[in-house]
């Protein structure tokens, strides 16, 4: 059996915002903005690249095998570059605030670029959803 992550649900409190914050923002194309059934909105995201996107939604009644996350929960989601500085610069011109590059050091962070798959920048979008951005060698 094959399992692929595609979607990854992203709690937010106004999802025109987060869409301008993640497409014009983040670069991410926009995929999918669409009212499925009457008063339930689901916006698609992806990041340029990557198959797995995030979505955005609006009015979907909880179900009782699905946790449902408040606006800003979500820490941790990694995207990854082969140029951390030219992200970083993207970033910021795109209007994100966004972290120097730093690494994990033996003591902790340390401000600067680190070896292999040790170079991180760190951002939050407007609900306080956060993603680091590792580097991370071509494939």
């Amino acid at each position: 059996m094959e399992l692929t992550l595609e979607v990854v649900n992203l709690p937010v409190t106004d999802l025109d915002r987060a869409k301008r914050f993640y497409v014009e923002g983040c670069g991410f194309r926009a995929d999918l903005d669409q009212e499925v059934v009457q008063g339930i909105r689901v916006i698609q995201l992806t990041p340029p690249g990557s198959r797995c996107s995030i979505a955005l939604s609006s009015g979907f009644p909880p179900h009782a095998a699905q946790k449902q996350g408040e606006p800003g929960s979500v820490g941790g989601l990694q995207l990854c570059v082969t140029d951390i500085e030219a992200a970083r610069e993207s970033l910021l011109a795109g209007g994100v605030e966004v972290s120097e590059v730093t690494h994990l050091g033996e003591n902790g962070w340390v401000e600067g670029k680190g070896g292999e798959w040790n170079s991180f920048l760190f951002f939050s979008d407007p609900d306080g959803n956060s993603s680091p951005v590792p580097l991370r060698t071509a494939r």
